[in-house]
């Protein structure tokens, strides 16, 4: 039997892809600047793929206290905006060893998509 996880909604906005640049040293203008991202052919600017991947870690981190994580992988499905709502979900194969996570937004769009691998409990 597997077991899902689910996170609150958590809104993102153009000041945090701003920050997020500022600590991560990421200043490509299509997390930052709208007239440049929409030259890269996007709506508006997007959130840097490590950002997303790091709430997703943060949330997997808060859930699973007593496990270590061996490995985390992702793979970035679509972009996310500003405005947008996204959420964590985590569904844990039967022997709890191995996560399929994924971040949906409010429409239930996948943002990411990826596995976590935990450590043997001993």
């Amino acid at each position: 039997m597997s077991h899902v996880f689910l996170s609150e909604m958590k809104t993102i906005t153009h000041e945090q892809l701003v920050r997020y640049a500022g600590a991560s040293g990421d200043f490509n203008p299509i997390h930052t600047v709208v007239p440049k991202a929409k030259e890269g052919g996007f709506s508006d600017v997007i959130a840097h793929g490590m950002y997303i991947m790091g709430l997703a870690s943060a949330q997997l981190t808060t859930w699973f206290t007593q496990q270590k994580i061996a490995s985390y992988e992702v793979r970035f499905v679509a972009p996310t905006y500003p405005g947008e709502q996204i959420r964590v979900k985590c569904e844990l194969n039967s022997d709890h060893s191995i996560g399929d996570v994924t971040v949906i937004d409010q429409e239930d769009v996948i943002k990411l998509k990826g596995k976590v691998y935990f450590y043997e409990q001993s």
